[in-house]
């Protein structure tokens, strides 16, 4: 049968349905470069307003998965399950989550990215790290993960090849902000990548990328689905991403707070958080064991040391801040009704711990550390912010961005739930 890219385009444009092997036509012929960028575009633009079916979207996730390689991890002594964040502010979660997991049994092959924009990256925030690798062969990320049990590294280029190019597509064709694509896109990765089971950290609020509690709950079903229909166990957990999560935000002073949690103490959202992925994890792949016991016996920070050391960072280097140092102050005092989220976000980026492009540099020792919480009573000239920056412009354009990140009360505030809506296994 003789395909027509025009043709399957005006389908989906008019709100039709494609055939299996139309998309599979479609996707495999723009991968070999017969079907032009404006075409591709065209669907994106078509499949953004229309939407895809669950036939259409599990081959278009085929589709993507079979462009490239996959990962071999059966064969491991251990049971393999991961975890994906959809990106937070504060989000160091990964940090403390691989090696607690590992800990208790389980291999964790986290295939991490970098931030763009208020959301931080897990490898931005390693790389602060003196030595620490981020680029590992899938032999090297197999041997690590049988002798210490967690990886934490960048996802190959072999891996969704057709997803690099889409994702770079979306992103200048304003098409990214849609379900089905964003599933695709994060689930053809997970999939590849060999992973028994999967655990989702949906982050929904004002420093989330979905800031609409229904749609974080539509996109975290449809991810679900996919992972079941491809054979990986998954569940997804929703959480409040309206406030920063802990205290820390930007690359060095993250992994800080990562090690004191590790250590036992830290802040109690991103204990809670941390535990609570653990468990989901470890239900999924039948290892029962309290992640809590190992967290506090020290097993899990020794697990760290060994995947910083065996990516041959120093786990016992000295971690330093920006040099530019300034404390932000209450000009009133009041009851903390809100920390935005998306402002302390944005301020950690222009204090340098971010990028606008993707080939931009950051800063190790940029960032925020937020001293309140909402619920919290201020008074005129306590400390709210302490930032960190390599210069005084960066300095002063983060202070700027904080101006708007607290709002202040007289009356009671109800503090919000940081754990929402669980969907798959127990749900």
């Amino acid at each position: 049968m003789i395909m027509n890219a025009p043709e399957l385009i005006a389908r989906k444009r008019d709100g039709g349905e494609l055939g299996p092997d139309e998309v599979q036509w479609f996707l495999e012929h723009y991968h070999q470069g017969v079907v032009g960028e404006e075409q591709m575009s065209a669907l994106l633009m078509a499949v953004f307003f229309n939407g895809l079916s669950d036939s259409e979207l599990g081959v278009w996730t085929d589709t993507m998965i079979a462009s490239g390689e996959r990962l071999a991890l059966s064969g491991l002594s251990r049971p393999t399950v991961d975890k994906h964040s959809t990106g937070g502010v504060g989000d160091k979660i990964s940090l403390i989550l691989a090696p607690l997991v590992a800990a208790c049994g389980a291999a964790v092959p986290q295939l991490s990215g970098r931030g763009l924009g208020h959301t931080g990256g897990t490898l931005d925030k390693l790389e602060s790290i003196p030595g620490w690798r981020a680029h590992l062969s899938n032999e090297e990320v197999r041997d690590q993960l049988e002798s210490v049990g967690a990886v934490i590294c960048a996802a190959g280029s072999g891996l969704a090849p057709i997803d690099r190019r889409l994702y770079a597509l979306r992103d200048v064709t304003s098409t990214v902000e849609s379900i089905p694509l964003i599933s695709s896109s994060i689930m053809s990765k997970k999939i590849a990548e060999g992973t028994e089971a999967l655990v989702l950290d949906v982050k929904v609020g004002r420093g989330a990328f979905m800031k609409d509690h229904a749609r974080a709950l539509e996109l975290a079903r449809t991810m679900v689905r996919l992972g079941e229909s491809h054979g990986v166990r998954t569940v997804a957990q929703l959480t409040d991403m309206n406030e920063p999560l802990g205290r820390a935000v930007g690359n060095a002073v993250e992994v800080r707070e990562s090690l004191d949690v590790l250590a036992g103490a830290g802040p109690d959202d991103v204990r809670v958080l941390t535990l609570s992925l653990a468990r989901h994890m470890l239900h999924l792949v039948g290892i029962d064991e309290d992640p809590a016991v190992r967290l506090d016996d020290g097993t899990a920070l020794q697990v760290y040391r060994d995947m910083i050391r065996a990516q041959s960072g120093d786990p016992d280097a000295y971690l330093p801040l920006g040099v530019q140092h300034a404390t932000v102050v209450a000009s009133r005092a009041g009851i903390v009704e809100s920390v935005d989220a998306l402002s302390v976000g944005i301020a950690a980026w222009r204090l340098g711990a971010g990028r606008a492009r993707k080939e931009d540099a950051v800063s190790a020792g940029a960032g925020v550390e937020v001293l309140i919480r909402r619920g919290d009573r201020v008074e005129v000239g306590q400390p709210l912010f302490e930032v960190y920056a390599d210069d005084l412009d960066h300095r002063d354009l983060g202070i700027h961005s904080l101006e708007g990140a607290l709002s202040l009360t007289d009356n009671p505030v109800i503090v919000r739930p940081l754990l929402l809506d669980v969907v798959g296994g127990a749900e």
